[in-house]
């Protein structure tokens, strides 16, 4: 990178976007949505008007490789430049999780991060594209900001960026440094600072011998950000057999696949695990690396129980081993941790979905370890859900223990009870037949309490609110919840997440006590409040679907 003289050239706006606002996990919109002229400059204008700390202020910023990540680095750089930022971070090719994003940016004193991801959307020119920004704990961005942001899309005249001619080139390539008028750009490594994190946290030499024993490794980083992380990790420092990650280089369209870790999208992991016997332990993490899905032999761990396990083992860990402070859960993951919490004397908290939720409770040092059903999990490390940290995590646990996956999820369903859950995804529906659908049961709550319900009684039918132990703020409109007086619950939620109509998410549980039937199909165990919950919303009907698109 060489140095050049900066120009700031000012761009003037026909008229502002009006689709730039927000969801819980940033601006998500199709790749060509994106590349409509001035549409990615105009959400980064916003970005640097509100973002507090830009004059003079260090940013990191990198994605996930998928489509389009290397020339929205290169776009955000020289508007960094053009509003007075002082050091841009970035990485080599552009990659960068988003947890060593979250590292770099509470490590370096930054004042925020922007990370280019959809996370576990599809990419490519005809997938799916994404901003995100982070604030100086390294976590999402709170309403605040994001609220903020929005608005200031809606008033854009125009956007400032360095007009840097062909004297300049972002090289990322390769480490380095460079100036862009007073802007330092620094591009290092991606992979060293979150390694050397992960190497306080967790017993290396324990996990090393469990790997150099007779215990076999898969790992799929589903041709997303956490390949090179992985092979350092498992391959390199572990001693792993080249070969145990698979799927390990980023592309940009992750190999024609969906980069999300579940039965569905990630089903060869699966099948290597679910119905041979040549691995014990299986793991998956997502297009931007803060989801995992976790695998023994013949063995499926849902994300509710991980963060129950974990929990309930954390101690044998060296980053725990003085034990947590509390944890907590997204409200739609189940109660299994809660029942964990209660016997360890620990606290346990419910939060709306949105990593920011838990980011107040770890700032606050009320919560150690938290987790959302949707294959997140993590810990006051940083301020995101991490994937490759859950994993290292549960091969910590299989070090200590040296037990298969299932004699420790037996274990546990023996002592704590075993929460039967799942989550019923179905996803591009038509706007109007979704929020028809939700609508309906929305209005019919008032008159559901004490209603016969799948052989049980509604003893609460309520749409979730949540009042914030640390700021007070409130936030409702979260889900609609039928809780049942045997302490099963079905739970409906709208996902923001997806670009292509709306999916309809349900959440199904019921708790089976210990010394109870323990070793029930998820599925069929659930068969009732399935087919009860069908005909109440009439969700076949309104949306025209025989069965979920993805069942986990």
């Amino acid at each position: 990178m060489a140095s050049t003289t900066l120009t700031v050239t000012a761009v003037d706006l026909a008229q502002p976007f009006k689709d730039q606002k927000p969801g819980t996990s940033g601006l998500r919109k199709s790749s060509r949505q994106f590349e409509t002229p001035h549409y990615l400059e105009s959400f980064i204008e916003a970005v640097l008007q509100v973002l507090p700390g830009v004059q003079g202020g260090t940013l990191v910023v990198g994605g996930d490789g998928r489509y389009g990540n290397r020339h929205a680095i290169a776009v955000i750089v020289r508007m960094a430049a053009a509003h007075g930022i002082s050091r841009v971070i970035t990485c080599t090719d552009g990659i960068l999780s988003t947890p060593a994003a979250s590292h770099l940016i509470r490590s370096r004193g930054a004042i925020g991060g922007i990370i280019l991801s959809a996370s576990h959307n599809p990419g490519g020119p005809e997938g799916d594209f994404g901003v995100k920004v982070n604030g100086a704990n390294g976590g999402p961005a709170p309403e605040s900001i994001t609220d903020a942001i929005y608005q200031a899309t809606l008033a854009l005249q125009g956007y400032r960026i360095a007009d840097t001619g062909a004297a300049w080139t972002l090289d990322l390539n390769q480490q380095g440094q460079g100036q862009l008028g007073e802007l330092t750009v620094e591009v290092i490594d991606g992979t060293g600072d979150y390694v050397a994190l992960m190497q306080q946290l967790f017993d290396f030499e324990a996990i090393r011998a469990l790997l150099h024993s007779d215990f076999n490794l898969a790992f799929d980083a589903m041709h997303a950000v956490t390949g090179p992380y992985a092979r350092v990790i498992f391959e390199s420092l572990l001693g792993a057999p080249a070969g145990t990650v698979r799927n390990g280089t980023p592309s940009e369209d992750f190999g024609g696949g969906h980069p999300d870790p579940n039965l569905t999208y990630a089903h060869d992991l699966a099948a290597l695990l679910l119905e041979g016997d040549a691995y014990d332990f299986g793991a998956a993490c997502d297009g931007d690396g803060d989801r995992n899905m976790v695998l023994g032999r013949r063995c499926f761990v849902n994300p509710s129980d991980s963060l129950a396990v974990l929990t309930a083992n954390a101690t044998l860990v060296p980053g725990y081993a003085a034990g947590l402070n509390g944890v907590a859960r997204s409200m739609p993951t189940s109660a299994a941790v809660d029942v964990v919490a209660q016997e360890l004397g620990i606290a346990c908290y419910e939060t709306p979905t949105g990593w920011k939720f838990f980011g107040n409770l770890l700032d606050a040092g009320r919560i150690t370890l938290c987790g959302e059903e949707s294959f997140g999990t993590g810990s006051d490390h940083i301020r995101e859900k991490d994937g490759l940290w859950a994993v290292l995590f549960w091969l910590n646990i299989l070090a200590k223990r040296r037990e298969p996956v299932s004699q420790i999820m037996a274990e546990h369903w023996n002592r704590f009870g075993r929460h039967y859950y799942s989550r019923h995804d179905y996803e591009a529906i038509a706007s109007d037949a979704a929020h028809g659908l939700y609508d309906r049961v929305k209005a019919m709550q008032s008159n559901l309490v004490g209603q016969p319900f799948a052989g049980r009684t509604i003893a609460t039918a309520d749409d979730f609110a949540y009042t914030d132990p640390v700021d007070g703020s409130v936030t409702s409109s979260q889900g609609l919840r039928l809780l049942l007086d045997d302490g099963s619950r079905v739970v409906l939620r709208l996902s923001g997440t997806g670009t292509q109509g709306a999916t309809l998410r349900v959440y199904l549980e019921s708790y089976v006590a210990p010394g109870g039937d323990l070793n029930q199909d998820p599925q069929l165990a659930l068969a009732d409040l399935i087919t009860a919950i069908d005909a109440l919303a009439e969700i076949r009907q309104r949306t025209g679907m025989e069965r979920p698109t993805v069942i986990t």
